[in-house]
């Protein structure tokens, strides 16, 4: 984990950049800035990933931003050479309007409304840096899913609609329908005997339920579920590589396809482009 030296009195503005430093800690790469985008006035606080904005109230602690950050730059640069691996997942991304937005208090989100086109939650007390270093158990880094859940769905999903886009009929759904032992979409109750991909929240519907898959599968294939088996199988039974491209050969194909560029190694929150 970095260290971070707060500065909370430094207030600086930059002749090439208009944007005010708040925060520059120690991170190589990113720097916290003021936030004064329009209809955002809770979020006072932002950085930039990418051109990708990650907004934060002021009670989100600068390291846990600093952390949502760097996976953000190693899920789009998983080789950490300064370029994003599938540039057209990324302009999909800016299209669509994509961020992160990250709380204290689940009373933050109240009024965002359509401030952002597209955005995803991601809470300050489930972003576990830690996790990374305490040989991946305790409580899990849920950076991991949220960030992983804006690019897949505001990314992937619109770059490849007929592959990655999250209705029925493309060939990720179709993997998934085959996951959940068919095509449903409502919760069945139960699953039929072999499904290994169960989810049961009842607020989620059938493309919520695509971009919970593609996020269980890539991160089973990164060894990021490895130790939480007894945590997740009531929602997702292949939980490490082996599993995944032994049971699920479709999505193991999909996602592991070279020229879709994604990540062949877990973000740790320690982007060293």
């Amino acid at each position: 984990m970095k260290n971070i030296f707060f500065w909370s009195l430094l207030i600086l503005v930059s002749s090439c950049n208009k944007n005010v430093v708040i925060d520059p800690g120690n991170d190589p790469n990113f720097t916290i800035v003021a936030n004064e985008d329009s209809g955002l006035k809770k979020f006072v606080k932002k950085v930039l990933v990418f051109d990708i904005s990650i907004y934060a109230v002021a009670e989100v602690d600068d390291n846990r931003l600093l952390h949502a950050a760097n996976v953000m730059a190693q899920y789009l640069d998983n080789d950490e050479d300064g370029t994003v691996d599938n540039p057209v997942v990324l302009t999909a991304m800016q299209n669509a309007g994509a961020a992160i937005v990250m709380w204290k208090k689940e009373r933050d989100l109240n009024g965002l409304g359509n401030s952002i086109s597209t955005a995803q939650d991601l809470g300050n007390d489930e972003t576990i840096i830690d996790w990374h270093t305490n040989g991946q158990t305790g409580q899990f880094d849920a950076s991991l899913e949220e960030v992983f859940h804006i690019i897949s769905a505001a990314g992937y999903a619109n770059a490849y609609p007929s592959i990655f886009g999250e209705m029925q009929g493309t060939s990720l759904a179709d993997a998934m329908d085959i996951a959940r032992g068919g095509n449903f979409t409502s919760i069945p109750n139960p699953y039929p005997a072999g499904a290994w991909y169960t989810y049961d929240d009842a607020t989620c519907d059938y493309r919520c339920m695509v971009t919970e898959y593609i996020y269980w599968s890539l991160t089973s294939i990164l060894g990021a579920q490895e130790n939480r088996l007894n945590e997740i199988d009531q929602e997702w039974d292949l939980n490490t590589r082996d599993l995944v491209e032994t049971n699920d050969p479709a999505v193991y194909e999909l996602l592991t396809d070279p020229q879709y560029g994604f990540p062949t190694v877990l973000p740790d929150g320690t982007y060293m482009r």
